[in-house]
Protein backbone atom coordinates (compact mmCIF):
# COMPACT_ATOMS: atom_id res chain seq x y z
CA UNK A 1 0.00 0.00 0.00
CA UNK A 2 1.38 3.45 -0.88
CA UNK A 3 2.10 5.93 1.94
CA UNK A 4 -0.72 8.45 2.15
CA UNK A 5 -1.28 11.61 4.11
CA UNK A 6 -4.63 12.22 5.78
CA UNK A 7 -8.38 11.97 5.53
CA UNK A 8 -9.82 15.23 6.89
CA UNK A 9 -13.50 15.50 5.91
CA UNK A 10 -15.70 18.02 7.66
CA UNK A 11 -13.07 19.62 9.85
CA UNK A 12 -14.79 22.91 9.08
CA UNK A 13 -17.96 21.59 10.69
CA UNK A 14 -16.02 20.80 13.86
CA UNK A 15 -14.54 24.31 13.92
CA UNK A 16 -17.94 25.92 13.34
CA UNK A 17 -19.42 23.74 16.06
CA UNK A 18 -16.75 25.06 18.42
CA UNK A 19 -17.80 28.58 17.52
CA UNK A 20 -21.48 27.81 18.06
CA UNK A 21 -20.70 26.35 21.45
CA UNK A 22 -18.91 29.51 22.57
CA UNK A 23 -15.49 31.04 22.94
CA UNK A 24 -14.26 28.67 25.64
CA UNK A 25 -15.07 25.76 23.35
CA UNK A 26 -13.13 27.47 20.56
CA UNK A 27 -10.00 27.54 22.72
CA UNK A 28 -10.60 23.96 23.83
CA UNK A 29 -11.21 22.89 20.23
CA UNK A 30 -7.88 24.28 19.10
CA UNK A 31 -6.01 23.00 22.13
CA UNK A 32 -7.26 19.45 21.58
CA UNK A 33 -8.45 19.65 17.98
CA UNK A 34 -6.05 17.16 16.46
CA UNK A 35 -6.98 14.52 19.03
CA UNK A 36 -10.74 15.18 18.84
CA UNK A 37 -10.81 15.09 15.05
CA UNK A 38 -8.63 12.00 14.90
CA UNK A 39 -10.91 9.97 17.20
CA UNK A 40 -14.02 11.32 15.51
CA UNK A 41 -12.77 10.23 12.09
CA UNK A 42 -11.51 6.93 13.44
CA UNK A 43 -15.03 6.22 14.69
CA UNK A 44 -16.24 6.46 11.10
CA UNK A 45 -13.38 4.75 9.26
CA UNK A 46 -11.53 2.53 11.77
CA UNK A 47 -8.06 3.50 10.57
CA UNK A 48 -5.49 0.83 9.87
CA UNK A 49 -2.22 0.71 11.79
CA UNK A 50 -0.44 2.21 8.79
CA UNK A 51 -2.90 5.08 8.42
CA UNK A 52 -2.94 6.23 12.05
CA UNK A 53 0.34 8.20 12.24
CA UNK A 54 -0.17 10.30 9.12
CA UNK A 55 -3.83 10.95 9.92
CA UNK A 56 -2.72 12.41 13.25
CA UNK A 57 0.09 14.43 11.68
CA UNK A 58 -1.97 15.97 8.93
CA UNK A 59 -5.00 16.81 11.05
CA UNK A 60 -2.59 18.78 13.22
CA UNK A 61 -1.12 20.49 10.16
CA UNK A 62 -4.55 21.47 8.91
CA UNK A 63 -5.37 22.99 12.28
CA UNK A 64 -2.10 24.92 12.14
CA UNK A 65 -2.90 26.19 8.63
CA UNK A 66 -6.36 27.21 9.79
CA UNK A 67 -5.00 29.05 12.82
CA UNK A 68 -2.42 30.93 10.77
CA UNK A 69 -4.56 31.85 7.77
CA UNK A 70 -8.25 31.81 8.65
CA UNK A 71 -8.84 33.19 12.14
CA UNK A 72 -8.09 36.81 11.25
CA UNK A 73 -10.71 36.52 8.55
CA UNK A 74 -13.16 35.19 11.14
CA UNK A 75 -12.43 38.26 13.25
CA UNK A 76 -13.44 40.49 10.36
CA UNK A 77 -16.69 38.58 9.84
CA UNK A 78 -17.56 38.60 13.55
CA UNK A 79 -16.73 42.29 13.79
CA UNK A 80 -19.09 43.03 10.91
CA UNK A 81 -21.90 41.18 12.66
CA UNK A 82 -21.11 42.97 15.92
CA UNK A 83 -21.15 46.38 14.25
CA UNK A 84 -24.40 45.65 12.45
CA UNK A 85 -26.01 44.49 15.68
CA UNK A 86 -25.29 47.89 17.23
CA UNK A 87 -26.13 49.90 14.14
CA UNK A 88 -29.79 49.13 13.61
CA UNK A 89 -32.44 46.60 12.58
CA UNK A 90 -31.45 43.33 10.96
CA UNK A 91 -33.03 42.12 7.74
CA UNK A 92 -33.45 38.58 6.36
CA UNK A 93 -31.13 39.67 3.57
CA UNK A 94 -28.42 40.40 6.14
CA UNK A 95 -28.85 36.94 7.63
CA UNK A 96 -28.71 35.25 4.23
CA UNK A 97 -25.43 37.08 3.68
CA UNK A 98 -24.10 35.65 6.93
CA UNK A 99 -25.18 32.15 5.88
CA UNK A 100 -23.29 32.54 2.61
CA UNK A 101 -20.19 33.86 4.37
CA UNK A 102 -20.06 30.91 6.76
CA UNK A 103 -20.70 28.39 3.98
CA UNK A 104 -17.90 29.91 1.88
CA UNK A 105 -15.45 29.54 4.75
CA UNK A 106 -16.51 25.98 5.48
CA UNK A 107 -16.00 24.98 1.84
CA UNK A 108 -12.59 26.64 1.82
CA UNK A 109 -11.36 24.33 4.60
CA UNK A 110 -12.59 21.25 2.78
CA UNK A 111 -11.04 22.39 -0.49
CA UNK A 112 -7.73 22.88 1.32
CA UNK A 113 -7.93 19.22 2.41
CA UNK A 114 -8.62 17.81 -1.08
CA UNK A 115 -5.07 16.44 -1.61
CA UNK A 116 -5.23 14.58 1.71
CA UNK A 117 -8.78 13.44 1.08
CA UNK A 118 -7.69 12.13 -2.30
CA UNK A 119 -4.81 10.11 -0.92
CA UNK A 120 -6.80 8.36 1.76
CA UNK A 121 -9.87 7.84 -0.41
CA UNK A 122 -7.58 5.88 -2.72
CA UNK A 123 -6.20 3.84 0.20
CA UNK A 124 -9.47 2.85 1.90
CA UNK A 125 -10.11 -0.86 2.14
CA UNK A 126 -13.52 -2.52 1.64
CA UNK A 127 -13.97 -3.21 5.35
CA UNK A 128 -13.41 0.46 6.15
CA UNK A 129 -16.13 1.50 3.73
CA UNK A 130 -18.42 -1.10 5.29
CA UNK A 131 -17.59 0.32 8.72
CA UNK A 132 -18.52 3.79 7.47
CA UNK A 133 -21.84 2.48 6.14
CA UNK A 134 -22.68 0.95 9.53
CA UNK A 135 -21.84 4.20 11.29
CA UNK A 136 -24.13 6.11 8.94
CA UNK A 137 -26.94 3.62 9.61
CA UNK A 138 -26.49 4.02 13.37
CA UNK A 139 -26.59 7.81 13.10
CA UNK A 140 -29.71 7.65 10.99
CA UNK A 141 -31.46 5.49 13.54
CA UNK A 142 -30.67 8.02 16.24
CA UNK A 143 -32.07 10.75 14.01
CA UNK A 144 -35.30 8.82 13.52
CA UNK A 145 -35.72 8.33 17.27
CA UNK A 146 -35.17 12.02 17.99
CA UNK A 147 -36.82 13.76 15.07
CA UNK A 148 -39.37 11.40 13.51
CA UNK A 149 -41.35 10.61 16.65
CA UNK A 150 -44.49 12.29 17.95
CA UNK A 151 -46.91 14.74 16.41
CA UNK A 152 -46.15 17.84 14.38
CA UNK A 153 -46.66 19.82 17.57
CA UNK A 154 -44.06 17.67 19.32
CA UNK A 155 -41.57 18.23 16.53
CA UNK A 156 -42.20 21.97 16.48
CA UNK A 157 -41.71 22.13 20.23
CA UNK A 158 -38.38 20.32 19.98
CA UNK A 159 -37.22 22.66 17.22
CA UNK A 160 -38.32 25.68 19.23
CA UNK A 161 -36.37 24.51 22.29
CA UNK A 162 -33.20 24.28 20.22
CA UNK A 163 -33.81 27.80 18.91
CA UNK A 164 -34.30 29.12 22.44
CA UNK A 165 -31.10 27.48 23.65
CA UNK A 166 -29.13 29.43 21.07
CA UNK A 167 -31.14 32.65 21.50
CA UNK A 168 -30.60 32.62 25.27
CA UNK A 169 -26.90 31.95 24.84
CA UNK A 170 -26.61 35.07 22.71
CA UNK A 171 -29.11 37.45 24.24
CA UNK A 172 -29.75 36.18 27.77
CA UNK A 173 -33.29 35.71 29.08
CA UNK A 174 -36.45 36.67 27.21
CA UNK A 175 -39.81 37.89 28.43
CA UNK A 176 -42.92 35.74 28.00
CA UNK A 177 -44.07 38.04 25.22
CA UNK A 178 -40.77 37.70 23.40
CA UNK A 179 -40.81 33.93 23.80
CA UNK A 180 -44.28 33.80 22.30
CA UNK A 181 -43.08 35.81 19.29
CA UNK A 182 -40.07 33.56 18.85
CA UNK A 183 -42.28 30.46 19.06
CA UNK A 184 -44.60 31.87 16.40
CA UNK A 185 -41.68 32.66 14.08
CA UNK A 186 -40.16 29.24 14.69
CA UNK A 187 -43.41 27.41 13.97
CA UNK A 188 -43.96 29.45 10.78
CA UNK A 189 -40.97 27.75 9.15
CA UNK A 190 -41.52 24.69 6.93
CA UNK A 191 -41.17 21.46 8.87
CA UNK A 192 -40.50 18.14 7.17
CA UNK A 193 -37.99 15.98 9.01
CA UNK A 194 -38.58 13.16 6.53
CA UNK A 195 -37.07 15.35 3.79
CA UNK A 196 -34.12 16.16 6.04
CA UNK A 197 -33.53 12.47 6.67
CA UNK A 198 -33.74 11.76 2.94
CA UNK A 199 -31.12 14.47 2.38
CA UNK A 200 -28.81 12.88 4.95
CA UNK A 201 -29.21 9.47 3.34
CA UNK A 202 -28.56 10.86 -0.16
CA UNK A 203 -25.33 12.51 1.00
CA UNK A 204 -24.22 9.29 2.67
CA UNK A 205 -25.09 7.05 -0.26
CA UNK A 206 -23.28 9.29 -2.73
CA UNK A 207 -20.20 9.25 -0.53
CA UNK A 208 -20.31 5.48 -0.15
CA UNK A 209 -20.83 5.02 -3.89
CA UNK A 210 -17.93 7.31 -4.67
CA UNK A 211 -15.59 5.53 -2.25
CA UNK A 212 -16.57 2.09 -3.55
CA UNK A 213 -15.98 3.22 -7.12
CA UNK A 214 -12.54 4.53 -6.17
CA UNK A 215 -11.67 1.33 -4.30
CA UNK A 216 -12.82 -0.95 -7.10
CA UNK A 217 -11.54 0.94 -10.15
CA UNK A 218 -8.45 2.72 -8.73
CA UNK A 219 -8.79 5.75 -11.03
CA UNK A 220 -6.04 8.32 -11.36
CA UNK A 221 -5.30 10.68 -8.52
CA UNK A 222 -6.52 13.60 -10.62
CA UNK A 223 -9.84 11.86 -11.26
CA UNK A 224 -10.34 11.14 -7.57
CA UNK A 225 -9.57 14.75 -6.66
CA UNK A 226 -12.19 15.91 -9.14
CA UNK A 227 -14.78 13.51 -7.66
CA UNK A 228 -14.12 14.94 -4.21
CA UNK A 229 -14.31 18.54 -5.39
CA UNK A 230 -17.64 17.84 -7.05
CA UNK A 231 -18.93 16.16 -3.89
CA UNK A 232 -17.86 19.14 -1.77
CA UNK A 233 -19.50 21.55 -4.20
CA UNK A 234 -22.78 19.64 -4.08
CA UNK A 235 -22.51 19.43 -0.31
CA UNK A 236 -22.40 23.22 -0.10
CA UNK A 237 -26.06 23.15 -1.08
CA UNK A 238 -28.45 20.23 -0.88
CA UNK A 239 -28.15 16.94 -2.73
CA UNK A 240 -31.93 16.66 -2.99
CA UNK A 241 -32.47 20.33 -3.84
CA UNK A 242 -33.96 19.73 -7.28
CA UNK A 243 -36.88 17.67 -5.97
CA UNK A 244 -37.28 19.63 -2.70
CA UNK A 245 -36.54 23.19 -3.83
CA UNK A 246 -39.61 24.75 -2.20
CA UNK A 247 -38.83 23.16 1.16
CA UNK A 248 -35.14 24.08 1.27
CA UNK A 249 -35.73 27.63 0.02
CA UNK A 250 -38.59 28.06 2.48
CA UNK A 251 -36.49 26.69 5.34
CA UNK A 252 -33.61 29.06 4.61
CA UNK A 253 -35.95 32.04 4.30
CA UNK A 254 -37.83 31.06 7.44
CA UNK A 255 -34.63 30.75 9.46
CA UNK A 256 -33.37 34.12 8.20
CA UNK A 257 -36.68 35.72 9.14
CA UNK A 258 -36.59 34.07 12.57
CA UNK A 259 -33.07 35.29 13.34
CA UNK A 260 -33.87 38.80 12.13
CA UNK A 261 -36.99 38.83 14.30
CA UNK A 262 -35.01 37.80 17.40
CA UNK A 263 -32.41 40.50 16.78
CA UNK A 264 -35.02 43.16 16.19
CA UNK A 265 -37.13 42.35 19.25
CA UNK A 266 -34.07 42.35 21.53
CA UNK A 267 -33.86 45.11 24.12
CA UNK A 268 -30.75 47.32 24.40
CA UNK A 269 -29.66 45.15 27.34
CA UNK A 270 -30.10 41.95 25.35
CA UNK A 271 -28.17 43.37 22.41
CA UNK A 272 -25.39 44.44 24.76
CA UNK A 273 -25.25 40.83 25.97
CA UNK A 274 -24.83 39.63 22.36
CA UNK A 275 -22.18 42.27 21.64
CA UNK A 276 -20.15 41.02 24.62
CA UNK A 277 -20.50 37.42 23.44
CA UNK A 278 -19.21 38.38 20.02
CA UNK A 279 -16.32 40.31 21.55
CA UNK A 280 -15.25 37.21 23.47
CA UNK A 281 -15.22 35.28 20.19
CA UNK A 282 -13.21 38.05 18.54
CA UNK A 283 -10.72 38.14 21.41
CA UNK A 284 -10.35 34.35 21.30
CA UNK A 285 -9.76 34.31 17.55
CA UNK A 286 -7.19 37.10 17.83
CA UNK A 287 -5.45 35.31 20.68
CA UNK A 288 -5.32 32.00 18.86
CA UNK A 289 -4.16 33.59 15.62
CA UNK A 290 -1.30 35.36 17.44
CA UNK A 291 -0.10 32.22 19.18
CA UNK A 292 3.35 31.07 18.12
Amino acid sequence: MRPHRAFLPRLSLFLLACLLAGCSALRLGYANGDTVIYWWLNGYLDFTHEQKPWVRAHVDRLFEWHRRTQLRDYVQLLSQVQERLQRGPATPRDIHGDFAAVRKRAVLVLEKAVPELTDLAMSLEPQQIAHLEKKFASNNEKYRKEYLQGTIEDRQRLRYKKVMNQAEYWFGGFSEEQEAQIRAASDARPLDNEILLAERVRRQQEMLGMLRKIQAEQPSREAVSQMLREYIARGAGNFTYAENKAFFDGSADGLAQLIAAIVNMATPEQKAHAVKRLQRWIDDCNGLAARE
